[in-house]
């Protein structure tokens, strides 16, 4: 062996002998791997009990609503899926005098602004417009949730975003938890529709893991994540923790973060609504670009999570997938026996999938469980790129180029 690689000073014709590092290379790896599997199992199989223990929310036959609720939406060219939300809005089975529809315009540059107005002229429920536009220097969701929530004037906020579709018993379910479990924090669940692609249904089954595993932390009064299309919580709890103060110059984050202060300040005050009547619907990004721009928007935020916990589970994640892509050049290089390698990824899917097929069953979405045999191929570069880029904190989004 060269002297280089045996870090001995050799020469003339003294023979330097070292160890090779192939086996010791290969064993570290072994470990490594072996104890990043084992955390992940531990983080997703404890989730699977807390999510099978979970009990589902019900509504009593005759229930009648008492909560006054302000629906928050904050939009920014959203033209092509507005009307329907307004629609399904109009079409809710919940008293016309007890909510209003309150929809905040982030600077859209389409017809989006126009179409607010012209709805409203014909509409039967209390709906107003507001142009953040108005306020001067004020842009970016954060800027339009919280407008929102100073013009509100419901007890309850629940919030959904303009290109998401809801059910008729969506305020009814808002209402009946609120009132029954008396929540700071209500996160709900939201699903991908019209998935008509290999792709789209590939995005839904890794969505539907971020929502169980949100979900079953909050079972675990361990909350990591939620999503901002599907959430609700009372007007004075925003104002107790402060909004978004602390975070207001991450663009992404206006649910979590909100959801993290609320832990902090109030533990054991935030719940999961598990219903699928209470299902928001969005659609799958189009293309392969505007996926990984969403994707790493949300992962830009992770590096500002002040939870110890939030932090930990990020770093189980993104490890084992970070560590399953490292070892494909270890295996190739041949520092790593066929055998490891196989039964590496084998453990990480079957961990995935005993999870996975309960989240897609509550989701109505069972049959596309088999997506993850093509996901799996893609799952582990794509989690070790969107968390390195989310670091950065720069992408694209609805026209503006964004950097934390």
């Amino acid at each position: 062996m060269a002297a280089e690689h045996s870090g001995a000073k050799c020469s003339g014709f003294i023979l330097c002998a070292a160890p090779a590092p192939g086996p010791e290379r290969s064993t570290r790896m072994i470990w490594l791997l072996s104890l990043s599997l084992l955390a992940y199992a531990w983080v997703v199989l404890r989730r699977l009990v807390a999510w099978v223990k979970m009990a589902a929310t019900t509504l009593p036959d005759g229930y009648i609503p008492k909560t006054t609720i302000s629906v928050i939406i904050p939009v920014r060219n959203e033209a092509a899926n507005i009307v329907a939300l307004l629609q399904d809005l109009e079409a809710q089975q919940y008293p016309k005098e007890l909510f209003e529809v309150l929809v905040v315009d982030d600077h859209s540059t389409d017809s989006t602004l126009q179409l607010l107005h012209q709805y409203n002229l014909g509409s039967t429920m209390s709906m107003r417009v507001l142009d953040l536009g108005d306020v001067a220097g004020k842009s970016m969701k954060k800027e339009a949730v919280k407008y929102g929530v100073e013009q509100a004037t419901g007890e309850l906020l629940v919030l959904t975003d303009g290109d998401c579709r809801v059910g008729p018993e969506w305020l009814q379910q808002y209402a009946h938890t609120y009132e029954t479990k008396q929540p700071y924090f209500i996160s709900g669940p939201v699903c991908f529709h019209n998935t008509h692609t290999t792709f789209e249904r590939m995005q839904l089954v890794e969505f539907a893991s971020l929502i169980g595993i949100g979900g079953a932390s909050l079972a675990l009064n361990k909350p990591n994540m939620c999503n901002g299309a599907n959430l609700a919580y009372p007007k004075f709890i925003f104002e107790k923790v402060g909004g978004f103060s602390g975070n207001d110059g991450i663009a992404s984050g206006d649910d979590e973060f909100l959801l993290h202060k609320v832990q902090q300040q109030f533990p054991g005050k935030a719940v999961f609504l598990k219903n699928n009547k209470a299902l928001v619907y969005t659609d799958a990004r189009k293309s392969l670009i505007s996926f990984l721009s969403q994707r790493v928007r949300w992962a830009s935020k992770w590096r500002s999570y002040q939870s110890i916990n939030v932090q930990l589970v990020a770093l189980v994640v993104f490890l084992v997938n970070f560590l399953l892509f490292l070892s494909i050049p270890f295996f190739l290089f041949g520092h790593l026996p066929l055998l490891v390698f196989v039964a590496a990824y084998i453990a990480k899917f079957a961990i995935d999938f005993l999870f996975l097929e309960r989240i897609l069953s509550f989701l109505n979405k069972k049959e596309y469980v088999w997506h993850m045999l093509p996901l799996q191929l893609v799952y582990v570069p794509y989690v070790v790129f969107t968390g390195v880029a989310g670091l950065f904190g720069r992408y694209r989004w609805k026209g503006r180029t964004i950097r934390n």
